[in-house]
């Protein structure tokens, strides 16, 4: 129950992130070239939010089986081989993860301990009077000039292989208890040649 939440939760962020993405593009766009003004915060904002949609993407990729892979030459090996191939991959997998994860846990408490804000994007200065100057403190917030801290548009770095270690370890345990062989790949050929039969069928209906 606890995963499915997180399932969802997860669409719904990839979804929110690609459809914000897209309208500030579209409406700095707008501005710029129709009425020669523009967004200052518009581009920063969207470089960080891009990232925060490739970072929950990796691991959405990884549940529904959308990352490109070459598996030739594990498939010539019987069933029981490709499963110790395959979760020796997670298993490597999820050391990348962790040494990134520790990696980047340095990085954002470095980032947090300096208080560096991001360039452009500001937050409103209504929101820097409701709170305490401790809180804003606490929060590396200038209250002055209440730029967001860049540790908190960074921190899609922990989240991102936070969650794709999920899906590692989900996928782990799928291959132990043989229910998985391996990683689901995209196969691109497979797909033409299911939309050229598809096409082929068409010309023929049509005929």
């Amino acid at each position: 129950m606890r995963l499915y939440i997180l399932h969802r939760l997860e669409e719904n962020i990839i979804a929110f992130l690609l459809v914000a993405m897209t309208l500030l593009v579209f409406a700095d766009v707008v501005m710029r070239f129709g009425f020669g003004a523009g967004f200052l915060w518009s581009q920063e904002l969207t470089l960080y939010l891009s990232a925060w949609f490739v970072m929950f993407g990796i691991s959405y990729g990884l549940k529904v089986g959308a990352h490109i892979g070459v598996d030739a030459v594990v498939k010539l090996f019987p069933t029981h081989i490709q499963r110790v191939v395959s979760a020796l991959a997670v298993i490597l997998c999820l050391v990348y993860c962790g040494l990134f994860f520790f990696g980047a846990w340095i990085y954002l408490q470095k980032m947090f301990q300096l208080g560096i804000g991001m360039e452009d994007v500001k937050l409103p200065m209504w929101f820097a009077h409701i709170w305490s100057e401790e809180t804003l403190e606490a929060w590396r917030i200038d209250p002055e000039d209440p730029l967001l801290p860049l540790w908190i548009s960074q921190s899609i770095l922990l989240i991102g292989f936070t969650l794709f270690s999920i899906r590692l370890l989900e996928l782990l345990w799928a291959i132990a208890t043989g229910k998985e062989t391996g990683f689901r790949h995209k196969d691109e050929a497979e797909e033409s040649m299911h939309l050229a039969k598809e096409l082929a069928a068409e010309k023929e209906q049509g005929k």
